[in-house]
């Protein structure tokens, strides 16, 4: 079958056209129609090829992506884009939080406030989200049949990612002409990978209303490469070794040349000028940066930015790659990937709005330093946001310390962290049958020192979630000579005393500033934890 030509040859504006239109244009034309016929056959291929089934019961019109309503098939692939896009347009923890928030709000739920009380504002078959500090999110649907007591099911994730911030005061005298920005790892960034990369900068800048003195927060991305921070060539030898580069003094990024008659300096003076006057904060960062990021705002008055937390990221595009594009390559799926998927399950789950239980997601921030901060996992954001609902419920708002345990102790969770998938060349380092791949499906996390909170039960909870939603369940538990990492499943559930399983997304080269994931990942991801909310009640019967 031919294809149409649109106004742009790509794949997204490709449309079949009947077999009896014939092409008409350049040999140029008809090659890239050819070519784009080719791909699409290839694609249409592999799709017929890998069938995910699941049981779907969807009232809505419009069924959420990867849902079909007449077939009952789940297509994971409808969530490649939205996910590719999700990462390149909300490189920091402020900018995919935002993003999630305006996700959830298109789709009907309302924002709560922590300041305010929440008794009668919630309602059964009610949706509902809310934010702390702008790094970390909370959204939750109220079942129609709900009463204070009964139990939720959790997905909980983080939204973090190894980053590189910006220092308090980050402007540093300039060395033989270049202008170096001083900045510090979040966890454990600033490794060999950070090396020879094109890093933009962005986060979350404060400003000073000139008209009301109010402070407003606002979110800024310079995305084009700005800094980067260069290797010294091999031919130096020993000095060469970025496996033992100092972070403090090795590992400082140039962003710009210095020398009399730029911008940075005072013509008067041989001197950097200040912008924003003296003893503002904006005369604490290097002068053209401040300059982009006020241009970037439409900020006039320097002065008037009150403080920031910018951190850099790696500026090239998440992008399909392999020869069949089968693998996503990216920056930050450490965890957007998990967030995205959860956030996305619930928004698919959602219209099932019979169940008398709660479906909750949290993404949370800092996770990545050990979630102590007010809006990590170890915070009561959790806890506070499920007492809270439980307590609109109550008669007279009495949501005593009975009925939130019961609500704890009827309650799932499933702490949603990325996984690792197996590595080709080092197959050594894995334990035989634990070794996840990607394009499979989400993998269960064992470890027998309490490292992530999966047990028995909890996985064979999960297995008839994955039995009636069709997905598949793998595996991973790392080898006894290796170290293992954590996440926030044992923090929550010991907090609550939830029932609880670690399991996460397979990747490829964990806390790199770029990795690997299938192209279905994000979908089968998604596909797992909308499962899990659509059969929590059906499930949890079983095990009672």
């Amino acid at each position: 079958m031919p294809l149409k030509r649109s106004t742009s040859m790509s794949p997204s504006n490709l449309e079949i056209a009947p077999a009896t239109q014939t092409w008409l244009g350049s040999p140029a034309d008809r090659l890239t129609a050819a070519f784009w016929e080719y791909e699409c056959r290839k694609v249409e291929k592999r799709l017929r090829s890998t069938t995910y089934t699941s049981v779907v019961h969807s009232t809505s019109a419009n069924p959420p992506p990867g849902e079909h309503r007449q077939s009952g098939e789940f297509e994971p692939s409808a969530y490649t884009q939205p996910f590719l896009s999700f990462i390149n347009a909300n490189p920091t923890v402020f900018h995919a939080v935002d993003h999630v928030c305006q996700r959830l709000h298109s789709q009907g739920f309302m924002k709560l406030s922590e300041r305010e009380i929440w008794s009668g504002s919630l309602e059964q078959g009610g949706k509902y989200f809310l934010e702390r500090n702008g790094s970390s999110v909370v959204a939750f649907v109220v079942g129609s049949q709900y009463k204070p007591g009964n139990g939720a099911s959790v997905v909980a994730s983080h939204i973090d990612a190894l980053t590189t911030r910006l220092k308090p005061i980050s402007a540093l005298s300039s060395k033989v002409g270049y202008v170096q920005l001083g900045v510090a790892p979040y966890a454990g960034a600033l490794n060999g990978t950070w090396f020879d990369r094109d890093l933009g900068i962005g986060g979350r800048v404060l400003v000073r209303d000139s008209q009301s003195g109010n402070i407003q927060k606002k979110l800024v991305k310079l995305d084009w490469p700005i800094a980067r921070i260069p290797t010294l060539a091999p031919h130096f030898g020993a000095s060469a070794n970025i496996a033992s580069a100092n972070k403090e003094t090795e590992m400082v990024p140039i962003i710009g040349l210095d020398f009399p008659g730029t911008s940075e300096y005072s013509q008067e003076q041989g001197r950097p000028s200040v912008l924003g006057g003296a003893g503002t904060f904006a005369a604490t960062q290097p002068p053209r940066l401040v300059k982009a990021i006020a241009g970037e705002l439409d900020i006039q008055d320097y002065g008037q930015i009150i403080n920031w937390e910018l951190e850099l990221f790696d500026a090239q595009a998440a992008q399909l790659g392999g020869l069949d594009k089968e693998f996503i390559f990216a920056g930050r799926l450490d965890d957007k990937l998990c967030s995205f998927s959860a956030i996305e399950a619930l928004i698919a789950s959602s219209s099932h709005s019979s169940h008398s239980s709660l479906k909750v997601v949290g993404c949370f921030d800092d996770e990545e330093i050990g979630s102590l901060l007010r809006q990590g996992a170890h915070s009561n954001l959790l806890p506070g946001t499920l007492s809270r609902i439980c307590e609109a419920f109550a008669e007279e708002g009495n949501c005593g310390a009975n009925q939130v345990a019961q609500m704890y102790a009827n309650s799932f969770l499933v702490s949603a962290d990325v996984s690792h998938a197996v590595n080709p060349n080092y197959l050594s380092s894995y334990l035989e049958n634990h070794s996840p791949r990607l394009n499979v499906g989400v993998a269960i996390q064992a470890d027998p020192n309490g490292h992530t909170t999966t047990d028995s039960v909890s996985t064979a909870f999960l297995q008839r979630v994955a039995d009636k939603c069709g997905a598949k369940l793998q595996v991973f538990q790392i080898r006894n000579d290796s170290r293992s990492g954590g996440t926030v499943g044992p923090m929550l559930s010991s907090a609550m005393g939830m029932r609880a399983i670690d399991a996460g997304v397979p990747q490829l080269s964990m806390h790199s500033i770029r990795a690997t994931c299938g192209d279905l990942d994000p979908g089968l991801g998604v596909q797992l934890f909308k499962g899990f909310f659509d059969y929590f009640e059906e499930v949890d019967a079983e095990f009672r």
